[in-house]
């Protein structure tokens, strides 16, 4: 059993910057692949960005490169999405969640990941 909990959430004008924070329970943070997830309103949930076990390897949705950025501190069981330069677009409810890997690699597979956070909402404004 892992939980997750999402913050850092808000509201953020255009051209703006948020950072938010997944905090893991547990013992065991260091076997996970971490992701981020996103659902807009009236959307499926899509992929973000992701994170592999060691922090090493890293992934990004074509929508967010070059503007979010995924990090892990395993010390302190937590993972991170520095957001920069918002858009609109980026409206939704973020998720945090955790993929337990047999080595150090990323998955893009919703269906891969085990546990899931709640939510924390962004909302961008013009």
């Amino acid at each position: 059993q892992v939980q997750l909990v999402e913050s850092g959430g808000g509201l953020v004008q255009a051209g703006g910057s948020l950072r938010l924070s997944c905090a893991a329970s547990g013992r065991t943070f260091s076997r996970y692949a971490m992701g981020w997830f996103r659902q807009a309103p009236g959307k499926e949930r899509e992929f973000v960005a992701g994170i592999s076990r060691s922090g090493f390897n890293t992934y990004y949705a074509d929508s967010v490169k070059g503007r979010f950025t995924i990090s892990r501190d395993n010390a302190k069981n937590t993972v991170y999405l520095q957001m920069n330069s918002h858009k609109p677009e980026d409206t939704a409810v973020y998720y945090c969640a955790a993929d337990q890997s047999n080595s150090d690699s990323v998955t893009l597979l919703q269906y891969e990941y085990n546990y899931w956070g709640q939510g924390t909402q962004v909302t961008v404004s013009s």
